[in-house]
């Protein structure tokens, strides 16, 4: 079954552009390497139908970050290999964060108000933390949510899928592969 995301839909990429400069990050590594073509993929799919490309991004703990800093950051560091083929494009769209959620005290609610979206296809790191939680609050937001589980990464593999199950049942997400995810041309 392929889901089909079209004018009311966006893309977030929660959490990928990162130095692996941290606690577990060895333990994330393999499994981001693992989901890296296939947020390629979508981001690639999404770009071409005119879908919008919403990066959400800790900020890790450098209140002084911005887009271009976070970025110039990962790219310098000893896995630019992971962040170099997904990196934002000059029309996507970047919201920092400081929580595990996107939308905890960021205006991301507002932007996909103002971008009248009301599907959101999630991928990004970690399953069991950021996404979890974001999934959870864009639901509570009376978003549709797709979870592209071959294009988030996880730490702890029973943990993710437990995640991944307490997502499709108690949010009534949508559990997809990234070949199953297509969009439609957005109008223009």
């Amino acid at each position: 079954m392929t889901e089909q995301h079209g004018a009311e839909s966006a893309l977030i990429v929660i959490d990928m552009i990162n130095t692996y400069d941290h606690r577990d990050a060895e333990l994330l590594l393999p499994s981001a390497r693992k989901v890296v073509p296939v947020v390629a993929e979508l981001l690639a799919a999404a770009r071409a139908s005119g879908v919008p490309v919403i990066y959400v991004n800790d900020n890790f703990g450098q209140w002084r970050s911005h887009q271009g800093e976070l970025i110039d950051a990962a790219m310098a560091g000893p896995h630019a290999d992971l962040v170099e083929p997904i990196r934002p494009d000059d029309d996507s769209l970047f919201v920092v964060k400081a929580r595990h959620s996107i939308f905890y005290e960021t205006p991301l609610a507002y932007l996909l108000w103002q971008l009248g979206v009301q599907d959101v296809t999630l991928c990004g790191q970690v399953t069991e933390q950021c996404v979890l939680y974001s999934a959870l609050d864009a639901h509570i937001r009376h978003l549709d949510v797709t979870v592209v589980v071959d294009a988030v990464a996880h730490i702890h593999p029973h943990l993710a899928e437990a995640a991944l199950e307490m997502m499709r049942i108690n949010l009534g997400a949508r559990l997809a592969h990234g070949s199953e995810v297509t969009f439609t041309e957005r109008p223009t």
